[in-house]
């Protein structure tokens, strides 16, 4: 046994070892190995950057000239490996008396709040503030009933009531299940755990479960360096001064609300506070800008931005309303969400609007995807469709013509003529990020345009079918052999800084993009740029898609009146003609007011709004798909558990681009995901 453990230590060190060697390259900086483990939504290998807490550290090193390696393990491994010294050190940890033998900790840097999940009919609330006398809150609840992570520091908190009945649990989400089965009363976890859990993997119990307010417990977390690993002081001391430096500089307020992680202020002024929640689009900031004068015209409220990545804002408004957390007065949602969530109840209708707003400007197709019951839940900022851009410039050097309707065999064949990656200039760019809203908009038009569908009428799902492998084999081809290097880091905002600098042959988005690369200002090609429609395969049907970018106002906020002044002002007639005094009238938020379209200086502006009109007009989410489906939607599937299985499917599609993964295997993988989830949502029996 102990010749066995003695192997296996030295075939982890030379195992380290070369993975160091082969990932620095840098050798004036020190080389340094942390363990891990996956913990949404703070670190996590399927996060945007791999989390906040992955950054943030690798910064903080970088700041005192370290190179940093971040190695993922299962829970136990990771501490075995740390107490072992077999790595530097492990993170992130909450300060642990226990581990004081085997570690020395760093400095705090912000970690969760660890509390208690409930469903929403169980009318209880805190006596006291546990904030401030956690184990009085727990005697007050000493009746009920607790799920514990076994192995976790909060045991600790529940040692001093012995008459809570303790359960104790694997991991987060069998915790998760067992609340939902009604077997325990509470779930003792950190809020934003309980809440992405539910998002990625238990979509069905959004807007069931609440996180009750206060937490128990607020943890910051640290770094626990080994003590058995030589030099452990100087690398904690080095640790904290990088991380020292950061803090200073702002750059980690600006990590945690890149992440979404800020929590509101509390505000001591007689001001209202309004947070808003948006996407990091260049029309979203503009607003952010123009928005000085709103609150100059209203002395009395304060605007406080989330102004945040496509993927990030929708994980992080999706999980405010699975824990009702109630952090927003302004939600940025798009046509997906605002009938969902509206039938749940989790938006406030928007009853009361002014008669200057003129409802009645809205486009229909607009007006129809934002309501729910003849209600409008949200008010339209911009409405896109897909086409295709091509540089005029390139096509005619190259001797080609781009068809009026180009299919996705036209598109490879053009792109192959023009692709010179020596030079940095891509045939084609596509988004290739993760998300149910990135990758998959462009996959998703493409199997519909394949003759695929999401499911049958009886809701079993068809991945694995051969649709999806065609539109999923030309998706790849495209991407690997005519697109940009990291392809799956690209998204909208990415392809649109490509292309605009001169770095894309063609660009198959949204047709949002078009006021941006024609406008002198943004783009070096604007006076190259030639447009058609999206492409298609062996049908049209669902090619191009629709999708509306507007702003909402959730149910559990607690300003309602106020948000809704804003929005109005966001998406009113004056405000267009507010961003056409600053930026130019061909750069106005498209797609939403007839009005925009009657005016001549947009027409003048704007060759491309007829083009732009008639794509949001003729795409049709009802008949999208070449044969029958039982759901809505182009480039989603309007049902709660979505964004869930799209994100899922998305992350296979990445593992097949960075060659993890074939096609054959991600989609079998992916049928087996959604039926999984179909099935535990009540969709069908298993057969």
């Amino acid at each position: 046994m102990r010749h066995n453990t003695f192997i296996l230590k030295i075939f982890l060190l030379l195992l380290l070892f070369v993975s160091v060697s082969v990932e620095g390259d840098d050798h004036d900086k020190k080389q340094i190995v942390l363990a891990t483990s996956e913990r949404e939504p703070y670190i996590g290998r399927l996060l945007e950057e791999q989390g906040y807490v992955h950054e943030l550290v690798t910064l903080a090193f970088e700041r005192v000239g370290y190179e940093l390696t971040i190695k993922y393990y299962p829970v136990n491994r990771a501490k075995r490996l740390s107490e072992t010294g077999f790595v530097s050190g492990l993170l992130p940890t909450n300060y642990d008396v226990s581990l004081l033998g085997d570690f020395i900790f760093s400095s705090p840097f912000p970690g969760d709040n660890v509390g208690l999940l409930k469903k929403k009919e169980l009318p209880v609330k805190f006596g006291s503030d546990p904030r401030i006398d956690i184990k009085r809150s727990l005697q007050d609840l000493r009746y009920y009933s607790f799920g514990l992570v076994r192995g976790t520091e909060v045991e600790s908190l529940f040692s001093s009531v012995p008459e809570n009945k303790k359960f104790y649990i694997k991991d987060d989400i069998q915790n998760l299940d067992i609340l939902a089965a009604g077997r325990i009363d509470f779930a003792v976890i950190d809020k934003y755990t309980a809440a992405d859990l539910m998002v990625g993997y238990r979509p069905h119990l959004i807007g069931q479960l609440d996180f009750m307010r206060p937490p128990l417990i607020s943890r910051p977390f640290h770094i626990a360096f080994s003590k058995h690993f030589d030099n452990y002081q100087q690398l904690a001391s080095d640790f904290n001064r990088g991380l020292e430096l950061v803090k200073k500089d702002g750059q980690l307020a600006e990590l945690l609300s890149k992440h979404g992680l800020t929590e509101n202020k509390d505000s001591s002024s007689d001001k209202t506070t309004l947070t808003i929640a948006t996407v990091n689009n260049r029309d979203m900031v503009v607003m952010q800008e123009l928005s000085e004068q709103y609150e100059a015209l209203h002395p009395d409220i304060d605007l406080e931005w989330r102004i945040l990545d496509e993927t990030v804002l929708r994980r992080r408004l999706l999980s405010d309303l699975a824990i009702d957390d109630g952090r927003f007065d302004v939600m940025t949602i798009g046509g997906f969400e605002a009938p969902i969530w509206a039938e749940h109840g989790w938006l406030s209708p928007l009853s009361n609007l002014s008669d200057e707003y003129d409802l009645n400007d809205m486009l229909t197709t607009v007006k129809g995807m934002l309501s729910y019951q003849d209600q409008v839940y949200a008010l339209p900022f911009y409405a896109e469709s897909s086409m295709t851009f091509y540089r005029t410039d390139v096509f005619e050097q190259a001797g080609l013509t781009m068809p009026k309707q180009p299919s996705f065999e036209d598109i490879k064949r053009l792109a192959a003529k023009v692709h010179e990656p020596e030079h940095d200039f891509y045939g084609l760019c596509l988004r290739g990020n993760t998300g149910w809203g990135a990758n998959m908009a462009i996959v998703n038009t493409m199997v519909n345009a394949y003759g695929g569908r999401w499911f049958d009428n009886d809701w079993q799902p068809l991945l694995d079918s051969p649709e999806w492998h065609q539109a999923v084999e030309m998706y790849i081809d495209l991407v690997r052999n005519y697109g940009p290097p990291n392809v799956s880091g690209n998204g909208f905002n990415q392809n649109l800084e490509l292309f605009s600098n001169g770095q894309c042959a063609m660009w198959i988005d949204a047709t949002v993009a078009a006021g941006l690369l024609f406008n002198p200002q943004k783009s070096k090609v604007h006076q190259h740029v030639g447009f058609t429609s999206a492409p298609i395969a062996v049908t049209d049907k669902g090619s191009h898609w629709l999708w509306v970018w507007s702003l909402a106002i959730p149910e559990s906020s607690k300003h309602k009146k106020e948000a809704l002044a804003f929005i109005e002002w966001a998406t009113s007639k004056n405000y267009i003609e507010k961003v056409a005094q600053q930026e130019g009238w061909q750069a106005v938020p498209p797609g939403t007011r007839k009005s925009t379209y009657a005016n001549k200086s947009y027409q003048a502006a704007a060759p491309f709004a007829d083009f732009v009109l008639n794509a949001i007009q003729t795409a049709d989410p009802v008949d999208s798909t070449r044969e029958p489906k039982p759901y809505l939607g182009i480039q989603a599937v309007s049902i709660p558990e979505y964004p869930a299985l799209g994100n899922q499917v998305s992350q296979q599609i990445v593992n097949v681009i960075e060659g993890k993964t074939t096609i054959d295997a991600a989609l079998r993988q992916s049928q087996k995901l959604v039926k999984k989830q179909m099935q535990r949502s009540g969709y069908y029996q298993q057969k």
